[in-house]
């Protein structure tokens, strides 16, 4: 596969079933490290601006990681195939 025909790394990382995957790791993991780091303050209504940025931070983290592995798992796949050929 010649690079000018090869998807964009943005291209698979918008794919349905690679925000699907990273939607889902990004709640499960998400919400553990939620419940792990935050939850005492939370109980305790310690609830700032920037304790919400935190908790929105530990959600975007999981969805980063997934989405950066997927993308270079399907990139690593797609070259071998186009290797292959």
């Amino acid at each position: 596969m010649p690079a000018s025909s090869a998807p964009s790394w943005l291209s698979i990382a918008t794919r349905r079933d690679v925000v699907r995957r990273a939607a889902t790791y990004m709640l499960v993991v998400g919400t553990i490290l939620i419940s792990i780091n935050h939850v005492p303050a939370l109980i305790k209504g310690d609830v700032t601006a920037f304790r919400i940025f935190q908790i929105l931070l530990t959600y975007c983290v999981p969805y980063a990681v997934t989405t950066f592995a997927s993308t270079q798992a399907i990139r690593g796949e797609l070259r071998k195939k186009a290797a292959n050929n």
